[in-house]
Order: structure tokens, then C-alpha cells, then sequence
């Protein structure tokens, strides 16, 4: 018998306050400090996977932004992609509503960067050849089948010559993938971009999709995109979703601070000796981002909310903000 833990997190949205509280003297920057207090669970793991919802679009003419966007446009300096890698961070999925936001350059720049990092992708690709490659993780003898999909890029085309460059949410095409990775795998896992903004509850849309890919051979959905949490439901002992895994790094969106509370989702995957994989066990760690002024000036952490609990530093209204987001995440993901 095998026995292996998946953790997953939601979108990581390294937006400008955070990137200015990583900015060094020397004018590079350092994000070690944003994942000291979570990397432990994230390392403890024996895959650990999340969304980026940035781009590394780097600098000079390649990386102007694409003027068509319905939305904010990101990017984030490389030296992200070191501190995710360094954090825990085995798999980052890259379809997204911000995939798109400095082109295809930025887009086909930020896989680079993946790459030189050692860190495994899916859901955006660079070339052709490499949209036609699933990444499969063995982890200790269980085969994991990733697939990531996304249900916009915020109005920005994807050019229609290479439509390749972005996994978008076909039903279609997604079933096909799942039964032909089905033939491969032990596990397929499916991260999806899809959902309401600031809604706490899954639309039809979302239901549809996760019973159709249920119903085809998905094992466990991810959401992400609504930046606040989203029940989670358990099919047996071999299917799980969550709807949306919240916001793991963000600054707060809407002036809610649920948007800047989720958690570290772990999974127990046990393989027996006749090759039958269930789910043997769901947990999570609720975490929330906090920043905060020190003698050395801002920084931007995010923190396991009970770990944060222990601590006899807190002030009245710090302590009363993380039992809310407590109670909060626990109800959220009770609700199905």
C-alpha cells in the first residue's frame, strides 16, 4: 500500500503592495518572508499545487500590457518564481482570467521562467507540441494526471493562429482529455478558472461542469477565480471538488477582507496492492494575508490563522478579525 498527501491553495495574487514590501535595497526583491509561516505545510506535502494569477512578463518593449484587458493587469518580478519553488510549490497551473494580460509574449515569457525555476506547469502553453503533452506527476509509484482550464482572459484575445497558448473551458474537448488521461493515470486532477467573483456559493455553471467531469472520470476539481472561498463535497472515496480554494496570496479586493482569507487544502491519496486509488482523508489550514509595520519597515505575510491565535502579541482587534475569518472559512466549507 501506498499512501501520499496532495495540498493545494488557491490564486496567488502577487499584486503591487506585496511586490513593494519584497523590494531589497539593492532594488531586487525577496518574497521569502511572504511564505516563511506556510512553508512548512506546503513543504511537508509530497505534491503541492497552486494558481498563478500573475504574470512574468519581465521588462522592456515585450512586456507592455495588452490594451483590451477587462481588468487589472499584473506582473511580478522573477524572483517570485525562486521563493514559490523554495516554499514548497511542485505545480503551478497558469489558465487563468490573467494568463493573457501582456500578450503572448508575457505569457510564453512567464512559462520560461517556470521553467528555469524547476517548477511544473500546465494550463498555458508556449508552443503547439507542448499543448499536446499532459504533465503527469508520479509521486512515490501514484500517477497524478493535472489537467487546468479557464473560462475567460478578461477580453483579451487569444490570437487565433495559436490557440494553444490558453487551456479554455470546452466541455468537449475537456472530456476527451479526461477519458484519454483516465487510460494513463492512477488520479486525474482538474483545476479550474471558473465561477462568480465574491460569491460564496457555486453557480449552475460550476455544478454542471464539475458533475460532467465527474461523470467522465474526474477524481478531484479545484476552483479558483471567485478570490473568496467556496464549499467543498465529497463523491465517495474516489471524487472531491471545491469550488473555489480562495485567495492564498492577495492584497484585499472590494474592501472585504474575505478576499485576503483560505486555506491550505490537503488530501490523503492511499493506493492499495491490488492498484485501487481512494481518498482516504480531507483537511485543511485556514491562512489569511496580514501586513504589517516593523522597525525594518512593511512586510506581507501569509499566516496559518490558528498558528496566528497562539501568539500573545495580538492586539483586541487583530485577535476578533482572525476568529471572523475563522468561523467564516469554517462555515463557508461546511455548507455542502
Amino acid at each position: 500500500m501506498t499512501e501520499i498527501q496532495i495540498t493545494a491553495v488557491g490564486d496567488l495574487m502577487v499584486k503591487r503592495y506585496i511586490i513593494s514590501d519584497a523590494k531589497q535595497s539593492d532594488g531586487t526583491y525577496s518574497f521569502d518572508t511572504l511564505f516563511a509561516r506556510v512553508a512548512p505545510y506546503l513543504k511537508q506535502a509530497d505534491l503541492t499545487i497552486g494558481n498563478l494569477e500573475t504574470t512574468f512578463a519581465g521588462s522592456g518593449r515585450k512586456s507592455r500590457k495588452s490594451l483590451r484587458s477587462g481588468g487589472p493587469i499584473f506582473k511580478c518580478p522573477d524572483e517570485l518564481a525562486p521563493a514559490l519553488k523554495e516554499a514548497g510549490f511542485d505545480v503551478l497551473v497558469t489558465a487563468n482570467n490573467h494568463c493573457m494580460d501582456h500578450g503572448s509574449p508575457g505569457l510564453i515569457r512567464t512559462i520560461q521562467v517556470l521553467d528555469r525555476n524547476g517548477i511544473y506547469h500546465t494550463g498555458t502553453s508556449k508552443s503547439f507540441q507542448e499543448s499536446k503533452k499532459t504533465l503527469i506527476q508520479n509521486v512515490k509509484g501514484i500517477t497524478i494526471g493535472i489537467l487546468s482550464y479557464t473560462s475567460g482572459t478578461n477580453r483579451i484575445p487569444v490570437p487565433a493562429s495559436r490557440p494553444w497558448l490558453v487551456n479554455r473551458i470546452e466541455t468537449e474537448k475537456i472530456i476527451r482529455e479526461i477519458r484519454d488521461l483516465k487510460k494513463k493515470v492512477d488520479l486525474v486532477l482538474l483545476y479550474m478558472h471558473f465561477g462568480n467573483e465574491y460569491r460564496y456559493t457555486p453557480n449552475k455553471r460550476q455544478k454542471q461542469l464539475v458533475n460532467l467531469f465527474f461523470k467522465n472520470g474526474a477524481n478531484i476539481i479545484l476552483g479558483s477565480h471567485p478570490h473568496v472561498l467556496q464549499p467543498l463535497a465529497v463523491r465517495g472515496k474516489k471524487q472531491f471538488v471545491i469550488y473555489s480554494l480562495g485567495n492564498f496570496v492577495s492584497t484585499k479586493l472590494k474592501n472585504n477582507p474575505y478576499t485576503q482569507s483560505g486555506i491550505i487544502l490537503t488530501l490523503k491519496i492511499k493506493k492499495d496492492q491490488k492498484g485501487n486509488t481512494s481518498i482516504t482523508n480531507i483537511d485543511y489550514i485556514p491562512t489569511c494575508v496580514d501586513r504589517r509595520v516593523t522597525s525594518g519597515g512593511k512586510i506581507t505575510e501569509v499566516i496559518p490563522i490558528r498558528d496566528a491565535l497562539k501568539a500573545s502579541v495580538l492586539k483586541t482587534g487583530q485577535i476578533n478579525l482572525l476568529n471572523r475569518m475563522l468561523k467564516h472559512t469554517t462555515a463557508i466549507l461546511k455548507r455542502e
